[in-house]
């Protein structure tokens, strides 16, 4: 008998030993979150690096009660999978070039009108403004809650065929364009024969001749080795791209008001250092093309103004297809 009253007090005692660790368990895992957070550009690219700064605020101040996973580099599938994946809730955020959220959100082309962000100090005083706040409305209908808006940087053309200074060297030349359609028609504008692509397949295309150029900031030139296959490189300055942090509308809205806080609070922190290091950043990577060899050539302002006139219609078509409010707001705000 004694021995079956010992049998059940240790069993009872492990009972509770098992019900107590289980209670703990379910109370963390009510309590802990971990955002997949994933991204295509370089881990050293300034805004991999903000995000590491977003990572290190959010688990900073809520005592790793969120945990913030990052996956950059395309760890986890290019561009457009990333907005799949964090429109579907399987990733929580993203960070990415608004030109491949555009076609989901064709509103953000209106911050790609050729040759109206003529710096970066005009591009963030229009951005977080009045068309920020209209942009905002335009992702959260689509499920998506804007966490702020970090330098892509202006875009500058780069190809093997020839150097660019006048109108008429644009004439055929295949360049790579991303996936938004004011993008690809400015450069109609201009004479050019754009392809859209992911940068994923740029390198290889171009260094096989299917494409003969592409345009990008000239940190993303460098640090996707594009001077290793093209020769010349020219400051068009065309566009200024900007890239957006993005998150899972349903999952953001589940989080309590101090978590949803702590997010947009570290976001700004993120997005202010990488506003910073991009300046930095772009004259750097400027140099480094130079230095390595590529052919520089600065456009001149004659053939600015006529790269102005060609692209002058565009302007009214974005009117056409995403209204006058958005579009007089962006030339509005450019001009303040």
């Amino acid at each position: 008998m004694g021995n079956n009253v010992h049998s059940f007090r240790g069993f009872f005692k492990k009972s509770l030993l098992t019900i107590s660790l289980g209670a703990t368990l379910a109370t963390a895992s009510v309590h802990a979150d971990t955002l997949r957070v994933a991204g295509n550009f370089a881990v050293d690219h300034s805004s991999t690096l903000a995000m590491e700064v977003f990572k290190k605020e959010v688990e900073a101040a809520t005592d790793g009660d969120i945990n913030v996973n990052l996956f950059p580099a395309m760890q986890l599938g290019g561009a457009s999978e990333n907005v799949d994946q964090v429109r579907s809730g399987v990733l929580s955020m993203t960070w990415i070039g608004v030109s491949f959220l555009s076609r989901t959100v064709p509103e953000l082309e209106a911050v790609s009108l050729p040759f109206v962000l003529k710096d970066r100090e005009t591009a963030f005083r229009v951005i977080d403004g009045k068309v920020g706040d209209l942009l905002n409305e335009k992702l959260a209908e689509k499920g998506f809650v804007a966490l702020g808006f970090m330098e892509l940087g202006a875009r500058h053309i780069t190809n093997s065929v020839r150097p660019i200074e006048s109108i008429e060297d644009f004439e055929g030349l295949k360049i790579r364009l991303q996936p938004n359609e004011t993008h690809l028609n400015s450069f109609r504008a201009l004479g050019a024969s754009p392809v859209s692509m992911g940068i994923n397949e740029v390198y290889s295309a171009l260094q096989q001749k299917v494409i003969d150029g592409q345009e990008n900031p000239f940190s993303i030139i460098r640090k996707n080795n594009f001077g290793e296959v093209q020769q010349y490189l020219t400051d068009t300055n065309h566009f200024f791209d900007f890239i957006v942090v993005v998150a899972n509308k349903k999952k953001f809205d589940r989080m309590s008001d101090e978590e949803q806080q702590v997010l947009r609070e570290s976001m700004a922190k993120a997005v202010a250092w990488q506003r910073d290091k991009a300046a930095e950043e772009d004259l750097e990577s400027r140099n480094e093309l130079i230095a390595a060899g590529m052919k520089f050539n600065a456009v001149t302002p004659e053939l600015h103004q006529q790269m102005q006139q060609k692209t002058a219609g565009i302007v009214d078509d974005l009117k056409e297809r995403l209204g006058a409010e958005l579009i007089d707001a962006v030339l509005e705000g450019a001009k303040s």
